[in-house]
């Protein structure tokens, strides 16, 4: 462990709704405070920009990869708080009519876009046990590409929610050298409470990788109810920071040679066989 391998790295926990320009504004402050903590890279939820009454409602807000105010807001968020961005996800334009993707999209310190994944996994379940239908795909496009890249943090990989339950796709990134995995959710109070930590858990301890998750939290508009419990896992399991409700930032100083150890002396990856 020396000092330029530590890296103060932050979930940022929210509760979004329909007004848009109060979800930039919230998301802001969060940043800024994270900023103040020092820390370099910060992951903002899912859906961290609107959350509607109705699926489609998110159409509208729907912008085209790499432009647009919504885009260009948070570039200059992470210029001006000097922090790497990971946008849990925002819509962005699909070339199927009625329906948009699910970006995850990354800026630099210096505002610049570096990645964007489209989520690959979408939420089609339902739970009779609470009432409770789910259809993404009604109004969502599907991703198909993994995406990973290089930021102060180490190699991070972009995952999105529902993609939590397919180990194959952290084990695909893992082969890839990540040994950061962003999980931007917004998972339901009934799933969250059942599943939530122990899959975050299991996707660090597996692949001997940090997890940092951002979550939703609370009721919104269209009367759902999110888990919150926003937290940082060291590649041993360990749950580091929790922030089990409300709005707010949950911090960690990570070492980021950590994993890159324990993968040598621990070898686990290596002795796949299938």
């Amino acid at each position: 462990m020396t000092a330029e391998s530590m890296i103060r790295v932050a979930a940022v926990q929210m509760n979004c709704g329909a007004d848009l320009a109060r979800n930039l504004g919230r998301a802001d402050e969060l940043l800024a405070e994270a900023a103040a903590r020092n820390v370099r890279l910060a992951l903002l939820p899912e859906n961290s920009v609107f959350i509607g009454a109705r699926d489609e409602d998110k159409l509208a807000y729907a912008e085209e990869s790499g432009c647009g105010p919504i885009q260009e807001f948070l570039a200059d968020a992470a210029k001006r708080h000097r922090l790497w961005l990971v946008v849990g996800s925002l819509p962005l334009k699909s070339p199927l009519p009625g329906k948009c993707f699910g970006g995850c999209v990354v800026f630099d310190d210096q505002g610049r876009q570096r990645a964007t994944y489209r989520k690959i996994h979408l939420f089609d379940v339902d739970l009779p046990a609470c009432d409770q239908r789910y259809r993404e795909s009604a109004t969502m496009d599907q991703g198909h590409e993994p995406v990973s890249l290089e930021t102060p943090a180490g190699r991070l990989g972009l995952t999105i929610c529902y993609d939590l339950r397919f180990p194959e796709l952290y084990r695909r990134l893992a082969a890839e050298g990540v040994t950061v995995f962003a999980v931007p959710a917004a998972f339901t109070e009934v799933t969250g409470k059942a599943h939530w930590r122990t899959l975050l858990r299991a996707r660090a301890i597996e692949n001997l990788a940090f997890v940092v998750a951002a979550a939703q939290h609370g009721v919104h508009p269209n009367g759902r109810q999110t888990h919150g419990h926003s937290m940082i896992i060291d590649p041993w399991g360990q749950v580091l920071a929790v922030q089990a409700d409300g709005d707010g930032v949950v911090d960690a100083l990570i070492d980021i040679q950590q994993p890159v150890r324990l993968r040598r002396e621990f070898p686990v990856l290596s002795h796949r066989q299938m």
